[in-house]
């Protein structure tokens, strides 16, 4: 996803040159660096862990119950059954991490956004698309992200 984006912003860059000079330059964060020095990110990173021991507790709780069935009979429909619930809490697993995942981007965008205005230049890209040249912006979304609600 962060290479589309950089080829996405690469094309926006090079389309802008022919209509006209680069008026600020090129800005670069370390969206890393960004995401593990934002509270909400870090607060749904522990949410999602959170998730996913539950989701280990749930199968050793199941695994005990398990062992306690006596005939094979019971045994298999108790995995058909618990093999559905697992899935489905897997699935909302997979979909609460996308949402928050959706959520992180969106508000480091927002921010990033604002130091893009704040600092004139023409785009910000991810580090890793930027191999020489460009100023470094990672701190400045940092403290934007801190400000905003």
């Amino acid at each position: 996803m962060k290479k589309n984006l950089a080829i996405i912003a690469a094309a926006l860059i090079m389309c802008g040159i022919g209509s006209k000079a680069m008026a600020g330059g090129v800005g670069y964060i370390n969206y890393t660096k960004v995401q593990e020095n934002y509270a909400y990110a870090q607060s749904a990173v522990k949410e999602l862990d959170a998730k996913r021991l539950e989701l280990q507790q749930y199968m050793v709780d199941k695994e005990k119950q398990y062992k306690a069935l006596d005939t094979p009979l019971k045994k298999q429909n108790f995995e058909d059954a618990t093999a559905r619930e697992f899935n489905a809490k897997q699935e909302a697993l997979m979909k609460l991490q996308a949402q928050k995942g959706e959520q992180v981007y969106n508000k480091i965008q927002a921010a990033a956004k604002q130091v893009l205005v704040e600092q004139k230049l023409d785009a910000i890209l991810d580090y890793n698309a930027v191999f020489i040249g460009g100023v470094d912006v990672t701190d400045q979304v940092i403290q934007k992200l801190k400000t905003m609600p």
